[in-house]
């Protein structure tokens, strides 16, 4: 008896690991298709939760106004960041004469002060790197970008045109109240922790962008807007994001600042307030949102960017929110939801 309980247990145990090996390699198999409509579906709950908020806190609105009036702030959101990306690469184009005389001088203390192998000026780094050499590359990538963002405009229009049949088309794949009962509370608990990913980065992007700002402006830094935004931007990748965005502006730095110690006083200040905000604040608010472990927060992110490279990274967590919701409903999975929440209750039936 014991033996055949063990013997279960260990095809139970090989079944789930080739079941997990098999989705992932499907999932990097069909990333071309998968990642504009994974990204379309986030779209359309971005859409949906703003719809709704509109609905519950502006009464003046008519509620068939709602939906139209989300979808044009997320169209003017998206057309802000465009302006602001583009304007400020105006200028950058317009200053680069400015910036190249600095880094002439920069390469040329750092070669003389540390010698062979550092090139002595501009044009010999740029010598050196080849963009010729990457053009082809980076033409490429560009390419699948503006194919990618048209792919998901077109998987958007269409999940929002069939929308308003989700609800319907849901209560008849259940031929039981308990069953439709079930599943929309499944669909609730998905959205809502979307919605909670959603607000948790957007309000920790706020802090660690307008705290940047605040400090870029004070020590002088031009463009320091800009790279709040980016800095915004990347947050929204969670744990590594905003690490990387506040290294952006001290390395633009070495090229505007007079003394080079400046950016390295500005790295530093923007990695503690980085540090303070994602590793004190953002993980008490992910916590009660998400109910998600920060341990598989960061092996969500890696697992996921493996899989689909940023767009991997960027809808890692509300991926594993998912995951989180339907394991829990089934008794043998359960466990699993359980080692994904944070306090070990991914879910309460009361």
């Amino acid at each position: 008896m014991t033996q055949g309980v063990r013997g279960r247990s260990a095809l139970t145990a090989a079944v789930m690991v080739m079941t997990v090996i098999m989705t992932g390699a499907t999932l990097w198999a069909l990333r071309s298709l998968l990642e504009p409509l994974a990204l379309a579906l986030f779209l359309l709950m971005m859409i949906d939760g703003m719809a709704r908020a509109l609905t519950e806190r502006a009464p003046w609105l008519p509620s068939w106004a709602a939906l139209p009036a989300a979808i044009l702030a997320i169209v003017a959101l998206f057309g802000l960041a465009i302006w602001v990306i583009t304007d400020n690469t105006r200028h950058f184009v317009g200053q680069a004469g400015d910036y190249a005389d600095r880094l002439d001088d920069l390469l040329g203390k750092a070669s003389a002060r540390f010698g062979v192998g550092i090139p002595s000026s501009f044009d010999e780094l740029w010598a050196d790197i080849n963009p010729k050499h990457y053009a082809g590359s980076v033409a490429q990538a560009l390419k699948g970008i503006g194919e990618g963002a048209v792919f998901v405009l077109i998987y958007l229009g269409f999940l929002i045109a069939s929308s308003a049949g989700f609800a319907a088309k849901a209560s008849q794949m259940f031929a039981t109240d308990a069953g439709r009962a079930e599943s929309a509370r499944i669909m609730a608990r998905v959205r809502h922790g979307v919605e909670s990913y959603i607000w948790v980065q957007t309000l920790v992007g706020l802090i660690i962008g307008g705290a940047s700002a605040a400090i870029m402006l004070i020590m002088g830094l031009s463009h320091a807007l800009f790279w709040a935004f980016i800095i915004f931007l990347a947050s929204y990748i969670p744990v590594i994001g905003a690490a990387i965005g506040v290294l952006i502006p001290p390395l633009f730095g070495l090229v505007e600042f007079a003394n080079p110690w400046q950016s390295l006083v500005l790295l530093v200040v923007l990695e503690m307030v980085h540090f303070v905000v994602s590793h004190v604040l953002q993980p008490r608010m992910q916590g009660r949102s998400l109910n998600l472990d920060p341990v598989v927060v960061l092996f969500a992110l890696a697992f996921w960017g493996l899989l689909w490279g940023v767009t991997g990274a960027f809808l890692s967590t509300p991926l594993t929110v998912l995951m989180m919701a339907i394991l829990a409903e089934f008794p043998s999975t359960r466990w699993l939801a359980v080692l994904l929440s944070s306090d070990g209750k991914p879910y309460d039936r009361a």
